[in-house]
């Protein structure tokens, strides 16, 4: 290894410990022009000499090699090269990505993103937790490995999408498809029975756990595709859910009410529309379970909840909406204060919802 590599490895290794992400640094190793080695093989060709991702940084600060050593089933031993590194710089590097880790473990555990680790773009980068904050709200959002590495070049088709949205998209298909055999709760939803989330333009590709003997539900369509092993899966189910992201400023045509002009008319928030369909949704699963005798009341469900059985009843009565209301939720085209509060406990006909909320019925 030549002087000049050695000192670019001693760079990438220093400038880690000043930023302190692997995110950061991977934009600035792309601002100084640092990039993987350039390597010849055999026949000829070259590879490499292409800006570092994630993988190959931490595999690189990771690399024992460059302090003289060489690691064999585990076990490291003396090498013949020499070494380019100070141990005292290599041991804090160490112990700052072991922190991360540990960091990033309790943080996913912990996270409200219930797709984290699990979703990934159009072209097989994973997709990371975001949020921004307007008006003093909150939004979430999954976000391109591509942006969040400064490559907005290599970004997908779809870069950004709302977290709430494809969340419950999602957790709403899967129960569909798994019926009876789905757990009551999202995040155990999730965690069992998803491997990974797909987002293209056009749809979202839901690949699940192979099913178990006895599960109950649709099997789904079998399919061949290589899992993080390189092994081949021909029994894991995948489920398409048609979605499309909606343009950030395309003027949607809100429901207007009798006694406003078109004008005067905003359309419900991003995060009320989420929270409403999730909402919705939860309502017609309760119902559901009540139906089906899976539970023996609105009081277990309660239990089950932790809340009130005033609370299972008001988002139960949620799941009586009229189906032309449910759309113009889940289409963001609900004049802006009409959220979960206001359509609690409507009127059972579907006209006098219409009637209560002030807007023309279709």
């Amino acid at each position: 290894m030549g002087e000049e590599e050695a000192e670019r490895v001693r760079t990438i290794f220093r400038r880690y410990l000043e930023l302190g992400s692997l995110n950061r640094l991977m934009v600035d190793l792309r601002q100084r022009g640092i990039v993987t080695k350039v390597r010849s093989l055999k026949a000829g060709r070259a590879i490499g000499g292409i800006p570092f991702t994630r993988g190959p940084l931490a595999h690189l600060l990771r690399n024992r090699f460059y302090l003289g050593e060489v690691v064999y089933r585990g076990e490291v031993f003396p090498g013949e090269q020499p070494a380019i590194l100070d141990r005292d710089l290599f041991e804090v590097v160490q112990a700052k990505l072991d922190d991360q880790r540990r960091s990033y473990r309790a943080a996913y555990a912990k996270s409200e993103s219930l797709l984290i680790g699990r979703i990934h773009n159009d072209r097989g980068n994973r997709m990371s937790p975001s949020h921004a904050r307007k008006h003093g709200i909150r939004y979430r959002y999954y976000v391109s490995s591509g942006v969040l590495q400064g490559q907005p070049g290599l970004a997908p088709s779809v870069r950004r999408v709302p977290a709430m949205e494809v969340e419950t998209l999602v957790a709403c298909a899967v129960r569909e498809h798994l019926k009876e055999a789905a757990p009551p709760d999202d995040r155990d939803l999730v965690t069992t029975h998803v491997v990974r989330v797909e987002v293209h333009p056009d749809r979202l590709v839901v690949k699940l756990k192979p099913p178990q003997q006895g599960l109950v539900g649709d099997q789904g369509t079998a399919t061949v595709h290589n899992d993080e092993s390189g092994q081949q899966d021909l029994d894991r189910p995948l489920i398409c859910v048609p979605w499309q992201k909606r343009p950030s400023k395309r003027r949607r045509e809100i429901i207007v009410p009798q006694s406003a002009a078109p004008r005067d008319v905003r359309p419900i928030r991003a995060e009320t529309r989420a929270k409403l369909v999730a909402s919705i949704a939860r309502g017609r699963r309760w119902l559901e379970e009540i139906l089906a005798g899976a539970v023996t009341g609105v009081e277990q469900i309660a239990a089950r909840e932790k809340c009130s059985v005033r609370k299972i009843h008001m988002t139960i009565s949620l799941a009586f909406l009229a189906p032309d209301l449910v759309k113009a939720a889940i289409e963001g085209r609900l004049p802006h204060g009409i959220g979960i509060a206001r359509l609690c406990d409507a009127p059972a006909e579907w006209p006098g919802q219409y009637r209560k909320l002030a807007l023309p019925n279709p």
